[in-house]
Parts: C-alpha cells; structure tokens; sequence
C-alpha cells in the first residue's frame, strides 16, 4: 500500500534512484512569447519526487523586455529571488493591517539582488529594462503551490457571478465580462 505524505506517494528508501533527485537543464532560456511576457519554469515534488518531505523548491523565470510574472500568490511557502540577468521591479502587498491599510512593499532589482516574498501575500516581478530578464526563485516548501490572481479570479470554470465581481471591483458589468472573456477556460 502506498504511503501519501503532503498528497504525494512515498518512495521506498530501498529502491530510491538518483533520477528521483535530479532536474536537467534549469540553465536553459525558456519560451517568453506569451500574453504576459514571463515563463516560470517551476522546480518541485511534481518534478523532483526526492523532494517530499524536504520543505523546499526552486524555480527560473524568464521575463521578455517588459515582460511580467503577474499578480501571484504561494499559498504553501515563502519564495525568494535572486537576479541573475536584467532589471526587475518586484513588489508584494501586506494584507489587512490594523489601521485597514494594504501597503505595497517593492523595490527594483538588478543582477546579483535578493528579495523576500512572505507566503500567502500577493506578490508580482516585472521586467522593467529593454532586455530580457532571469531570476531564480527558492522557495520554503516542496509544494509551494501558485494561485495567479487574474486567472483565478475571472478565469474560474465555473465563472464567478459578474453580480459578485463587480460589487467586489467596482467595476460596471460589462468589464467584468470582458475580463472573464479574456481568462475564461476556453482562454
């Protein structure tokens, strides 16, 4: 019988294998040719079955110029970046401070800059220069999971009511539908 630990299936110590806790090729570019610009290759216990249990993961963004990693949050795990090529606004918003408040935390980041994205809060990077842009992301768990804001937001399938989306934005209707036209499934 297989044994689950964080939703994922135990391997036998016995018959682990060095594939179990080896990733190729992090060092090449990825596809950036895409609506936001940005391509994350993520690096956890789906790719890596070594890492259960061990409470870490990584990832490579690559950025287009003015490429973005959108609005984003890891509801399992802190992350950090590193800079590796390019220029990066990033930034994270805290969330419902005592006096109300939603503040934006950001900073622009060049090569060889680090920057903390606490878990659970909204964060985002940007490629603010004319070329691309690599960072590596570390982050506090082995499945940190990701929940992209927008997507989830106007793409869900079911489609959230407009009724709901445009009290809680608002926003007329007629944008709200827009926008579930935009990030709805069949997008």
């Amino acid at each position: 019988m297989d044994v689950l630990v964080n939703g994922v299936v135990c391997k036998d110590p016995m018959l682990a294998q060095a594939s179990d806790f080896f990733f190729p090729g992090l060092d090449m570019p990825r596809n950036t040719n895409n609506r936001v610009g940005s391509n994350v290759t993520a690096v956890n216990v789906v790719q890596i079955p070594g890492l259960n249990t061990l409470g870490i993961s990584m990832a490579r963004i690559d950025f287009a110029p003015y490429g973005l990693n959108p609005p984003h949050t890891h509801p399992r795990g802190t992350e950090m970046i590193v800079v590796q090529e390019g220029t990066l606004l990033v930034g994270f918003v805290t969330s419902n401070l005592a006096n109300g408040e939603n503040r934006l935390i950001s900073k622009v980041l060049n090569k060889g800059d680090v920057f903390v994205f606490p878990i659970g809060l909204i964060h985002f990077q940007f490629n603010v220069g004319q070329t691309n842009a690599v960072a590596i992301a570390a982050l506090a768990s082995q499945n940190p999971g990701v929940i992209t804001i927008a997507n989830a937001v106007f793409g869900s399938n079911l489609p959230i009511s407009d009724d709901v989306l445009a009290k809680a934005f608002q926003l007329d209707k007629k944008v709200v539908d827009f926008l579930q036209a935009q990030f709805g499934p069949k997008n």
